[in-house]
């Protein structure tokens, strides 16, 4: 009997984890897509797309950089959400 609730409690567990794991995902995917409207217009209010030009933003060098570490951190997590699945 302990044990069939102890199973049923850890199973309950992983539900909200996972669950809140596909929040988090969306969130930050939402993050990163308000970061390429963002690095879109500070590129157009200044008028340099040109990454290595020495006038490009740097805001939009920036924003660039977490945009990319959001999305490492999206990957890592979509990985973790995808091998409890299998589990």
């Amino acid at each position: 009997m302990t044990t069939s609730h102890l199973l049923q409690t850890l199973r309950g567990t992983a539900a909200v984890n996972r669950s809140q794991m596909a929040r988090l995902i969306e969130s930050l995917s939402r993050s990163v897509e308000l970061l390429s409207i963002e690095i879109e217009h500070e590129e157009a209010r200044t008028g340099v797309y040109n990454l290595s030009a020495v006038t490009y933003p740097v805001l939009a060098r920036s924003l660039r950089a977490r945009k990319h570490n959001l999305r490492i951190t999206i990957a890592s997590l979509e990985a973790q959400f995808h091998a409890t699945e299998a589990a």
